[in-house]
């Protein structure tokens, strides 16, 4: 989707700029826009365009990458209007009734956070089946016997 973690970044300030300032969005920048619409606490970082494109985020800061936060929103919402992997429109279906759409994305953000470590920890593409595992334990439906469920 993006290059590197400049246009990354871009593609977000850009986003928020034209939708504030009532300009038309392609789609890509409609569903951007609509995220950081939802998450508030995002904004004054993206108006300061200077500041979004140099501020670094390290785990030991305590304060989350807002741009990796918004991309894996944007991950789980297009994983789940394809359904890829299968089952997960469900299961986003379910986990959003239960805990609205919001909640239910930071729970599923969760899982997609620990797939992708794992995966880069071992070198390897991420592990679809352990990822649907963990998005079913969020669920309550867990498939995962060694680890009592049903």
């Amino acid at each position: 989707m993006f290059g590197n973690r400049d246009q990354l970044r871009e593609q977000f300030i850009q986003a928020w700029d034209k939708a504030r300032s009532g300009q038309s969005l392609e789609p890509l920048e409609a569903a951007l826009a609509e995220l950081i619409r939802e998450h508030p606490e995002y904004h004054d970082l993206l108006a300061d365009r200077e500041h979004a494109l140099t501020a670094e985020f390290p785990p030991e800061g305590g304060q989350g990458n807002p741009f990796l936060h918004l991309a894996m929103h944007l991950s789980i919402r297009e994983q789940a209007a394809t359904n890829r992997p299968a089952g997960i429109r469900d299961i986003h279906r379910g986990l959003s009734a239960r805990h609205g759409a919001m909640e239910a994305e930071h729970r599923m953000i969760e899982c997609l956070g620990r797939a992708l470590w794992e995966a880069q920890r071992a070198g390897s593409q991420p592990d679809e089946t352990a990822y649907l595992e963990c998005l079913r334990r969020l669920e309550g439906r867990s498939t995962d016997r060694s680890r009592g469920g049903s």
